[in-house]
């Protein structure tokens, strides 16, 4: 088709450090590429400043521009462009008649075993390596022993799809073993057997949690925030609906609050729903707000007029824009438990980074974790992913108070704009913490947060 396959993905820096790297993608389209490109630079821990999207039907256009998030986050770009071109359709006659029977083979998954010292930040600090050695995290058993030792038990996936041979086994566990130092005690990485089965849902999720994290209904005690002003601005999200313009699309114009992530949710959503996207626009933030332009169409390449439809539309990316993950702080026992869920993607995947986010949040507010897990919980409308952590009580940090909570919660929001406000808190915290209050199971009611 005239294209070279090294040009399908091209990724450009700018003179200035501090300017946006250009991703162009050209080659074949697919539905839902857009969402599968934003997942990996999600994963790659990447920002999208701004972008363009436009296909026929055929072949698709797209460029991105983005930035690193943090500033000092070292991106290996030649491994990015590999994931972004592995996701590409092929130009080749071959992929067309390769791409059923290949589509459905689910990618192997190994159990890695980390035995260490404990100390705080260790979850978050091995989470990273994992992260910069292209590993997912698919489930996660984190046990502390009475003798101030942790077994982590991680169930991973290999983006690089190398894992089966010894020599990417063994440099995982070595890289491990140099980073964690004299805190490693063992490191082992082998394929996992029927183990992995167990870490599929939770047994004693109680229903009236389960009832409470996953509820279609919002409330405005349901987001707590530091003022009223920010309660307002999370929860502001419009969508202008223009079917006149265009006489073979349907025009969205949204505008919500920036996160990390919206790009993502906005075409994860419109995948999920079979909306296919002909032309978009994702302008750059202006005060905190994102405005995006997209010219949609159904998969039989008719404009939306059904308003039952719409509104339906409508109201599910709004709700994706604005909750993409629910988090709970309650009482387990004696123990203070944190849970986050996000919703899986149709075709399986859960959301990009999200246990890395949570373990560097709770290592910026000083929280030792004493055990995590992963898992699937499947209520009538979808499927979530869930992330479970028991707290380890600290002088520093009392988590009974209703103030510690409330941090703990509101760390969850955008990293970039959270680190002076949670600092200042933390420090009013030890100042003055509030009582203990009986919260037990109910003890935060569920936070719809727009994060990650």
């Amino acid at each position: 088709m005239g294209i070279a396959w090294d040009d399908v993905v091209l990724i450009e820096h700018r003179g200035k450090s501090d300017e946006p790297t250009s991703i162009t993608v050209n080659c074949p389209d697919k539905a839902g590429l857009g969402c599968d490109l934003c997942r990996i630079v999600l994963e790659f821990g990447l920002y999208v400043t701004r972008g363009d999207f436009a296909t026929d039907g055929k072949w698709c256009y797209i460029v991105l521009w983005v930035v690193p998030r943090p500033s000092s986050l070292k991106v290996d770009w030649g491994s990015l462009k590999n994931r972004l071109m592995s996701t590409c359709p092929s130009c080749m006659i071959s992929f067309y008649l390769n791409q059923q029977s290949t589509a459905s083979a689910p990618p192997s998954v190994y159990l890695l075993k980390v035995f260490c010292l404990d100390r705080k930040g260790l979850l978050h600090d091995v989470t990273k390596i994992l992260c910069e050695l292209e590993l997912t995290i698919q489930r996660v058993k984190v046990m502390t022993t009475p003798d101030d030792k942790v077994l982590d038990l991680f169930f991973i996936t290999d983006c690089m799809d190398l894992l089966h041979t010894k020599q990417r086994r063994d440099e995982t566990c070595e890289h491990l073993s140099n980073v964690l130092g004299e805190y490693c005690i063992s490191c082992e990485l082998q394929l996992s057997g029927p183990e992995c089965e167990v870490q599929q849902g939770f047994t004693s999720l109680p229903q009236e949690v389960a009832e409470e994290l996953f509820s279609c209904e919002l409330s405005k005690e349901a987001v707590p925030m530091s003022s009223a002003s920010d309660r307002a601005k999370l929860m502001k999200a419009t969508i202008t609906v223009d079917n006149l313009l265009s006489p073979v699309h349907t025009l969205l114009q949204i505008q919500c609050v920036d996160q990390k992530g919206l790009i993502y949710d906005i075409l994860r959503t419109s995948k999920d729903c079979d909306i296919q996207i002909a032309f978009g626009r994702i302008q750059s933030t202006a005060k905190g707000y994102r405005t995006i332009d997209l010219f949609i169409q159904t998969t039989d390449g008719k404009k939306i007029i059904d308003d039952e439809n719409m509104k339906s539309l409508c109201s599910r990316l709004k709700e994706e824009m604005l909750h993409p993950l629910r988090v709970t702080v309650g009482s387990r026992g004696p123990d203070t438990e944190l849970l986050v869920a996000n919703p899986v993607e149709l075709s399986g995947k859960g959301r990009p980074r999200v246990f890395y986010d949570v373990t560097i949040a709770l290592k910026e507010l000083g929280i030792c974790i004493f055990s995590a897990e992963i898992a699937r919980h499947s209520t009538a409308e979808r499927q979530w992913e869930v992330y479970r952590f028991r707290l380890d009580e600290s002088p520093e940090y009392p988590l009974a108070s209703k103030k510690a909570r409330t941090d703990i919660v509101d760390k969850q929001r955008p990293m970039v704009t959270m680190y002076v406000y949670l600092q200042e808190n933390k420090r009013k915290l030890k100042e003055n913490p509030e009582p203990s209050e009986n919260h037990r199971s109910r003890a935060g009611s569920v936070i719809y947060l727009g994060f990650f």
